[in-house]
């Protein structure tokens, strides 16, 4: 491992990285590395991550007290030591709020998998950990049930996302490679959809990543809905829960949280409100190209031109004297 010194300097750099690329703004983000059983290295709070000095990170012990450093540690600290505790490989946490990626966190919507290889590779499924007020100990206790789930990548509800790895560079790659999917699958939606791998892709996938060394919760498995988990972006709400979560009564794949390991704050996790009703079928835009939205709306204003029509005539028809 790099001298602390270098270290500092590494963390400055990927405090400009994530600064440059929209990942965070103003004051936002807290990026940690682990330097020792019993000290991390972690970035200041009130300053910009994109003009960080090595002389501004502090050096904080287990219980988060700061030891050394010429600026107050970051605030949300506790989030970043729970992690370095229930996974002793990891010597990198970053936590920032890359826009396409916090989106779905925003809209409570799981990111979709089975689509990209690289994503199912290198990071697997992405949970999302329910709210709490950042900087409180519940907050940091919100990610303890998906980092048993073996998550290293976890949204963060209507606040960004925490990455975490075996180095520094790692970590940040996870905030990268989330934000460009997560682009992609909004920018998928407006050209037309979402396409998933089939299942003995996916398994071959899986298979691969098993090989390279990376744990999954879904090697072994050959359900889809258990492989995919929820597909709420894709089709609305899936009857399959995500792996490893109690279905809702709705069939919502929010569930009920982790099976048999409540929320830390004792309640639920939030089921989302009735989707409302679906579109009309495909056949009914038959010619039109129904998976454009704009081929809908115009099929539907037909429709409303129709009956306004239908209606016209009937009108002119009982004002028309007979005879």
């Amino acid at each position: 491992m790099a001298n602390e010194w270098e270290l500092k300097k590494q963390i400055c750099e990927i405090g400009r990285r994530i600064y440059q690329q929209g990942y965070v703004a103003a004051n936002d983000g807290n990026i940690t590395v682990r330097i020792g059983p019993d000290r991390f290295l972690c970035t200041p709070t009130m300053v910009s991550k994109g003009f960080m000095e090595p002389e501004d990170i502090a050096v904080v012990d287990r219980q988060a007290n700061q030891l050394s450093g010429r600026k107050p540690r970051t605030s949300e600290i506790l989030l970043h030591l729970e992690v370095f505790e229930a996974i002793p490989e990891v010597n990198a946490v970053v936590h920032a709020h890359p826009p396409h990626a916090t989106a779905f966190a925003v809209a409570g919507v799981p990111v979709p998998s089975c689509i990209l290889p690289e994503v199912e590779i290198f990071i697997g499924q992405v949970p999302i950990a329910e709210y709490d007020t950042p900087g409180s100990k519940n907050f940091a206790e919100t990610i303890l049930p998906h980092l048993r789930n073996k998550a290293n990548t976890i949204l963060l509800s209507n606040h960004g996302v925490v990455t975490f790895g075996n180095t520094l560079e790692e970590a940040y790659f996870h905030v990268e490679t989330l934000d460009l999917y997560c682009k992609i699958l909004l920018l998928a939606r407006q050209v037309g959809g979402v396409r998933q791998l089939p299942d003995p892709k996916m398994n071959e996938l899986l298979a691969l990543k098993k090989k390279l060394g990376f744990e999954d919760p879904r090697i072994g498995e050959t359900d889809h809905c258990t492989i995919c988990g929820s597909d709420e972006f894709l089709r609305g709400y899936s009857t399959c829960a995500i792996p490893g979560h109690t279905p809702a009564a709705n069939g919502s794949g929010h569930g009920e949280g982790i099976a048999n390991l409540p929320s830390q704050s004792g309640q639920p996790q939030p089921v989302a409100a009735a989707k409302p009703a679906e579109p009309a079928p495909a056949a009914a835009f038959k010619g039109l190209g129904s998976s454009s939205s704009t081929a809908q709306q115009r099929a539907s204003q037909d429709e409303q031109e129709r009956l306004v029509q239908m209606i016209t005539d009937r009108i002119v028809e009982m004002l028309t004297p007979k005879g």
